[in-house]
């Protein structure tokens, strides 16, 4: 091979190691910071909608999960969870855990899953 041939195609391969260990590098970083707006988020709509109501939100860690649907336990509700995405598009109650044979309808939170 030519030795500019070379010089080009060791220079191509150094360019697609870097980006891609930055892509890595930055990734987690960019997530935890709309992470952080995306709690800010749900937490003013609750607080607007449930005002004086005690409530802890918290999310799945997985890669299988979207890190932007987040899990919501209230205080005065034991054993439901509800799940709610926040996008640009807005808020919406997306999922309930139900404890024992209750029906979703039955929780205090529940808000019709983004009717």
């Amino acid at each position: 091979m030519p030795k500019k041939k070379r010089n080009f195609a060791l220079k191509m391969i150094v360019i697609v190691i870097v980006m891609e260990l930055a892509f890595f590098a930055i990734r987690p970083l960019w997530i935890n910071y709309h992470l952080g707006v995306k709690t800010e988020q749900l937490t003013e709509y609750l607080e607007q909608k449930y005002p004086e109501e005690e409530f802890s939100i918290s999310y799945r860690t997985s890669r299988n999960y979207n890190p932007y649907h987040m899990e919501v336990r209230f205080e005065n509700e034991q054993g439901w969870i509800y799940g709610y995405s926040v996008t640009d598009q807005g808020i919406k109650q997306v999922s309930v855990g139900v404890p024992n044979a209750e029906l979703p309808d039955e929780g205090l939170h529940y808000e019709g899953l983004g009717d």
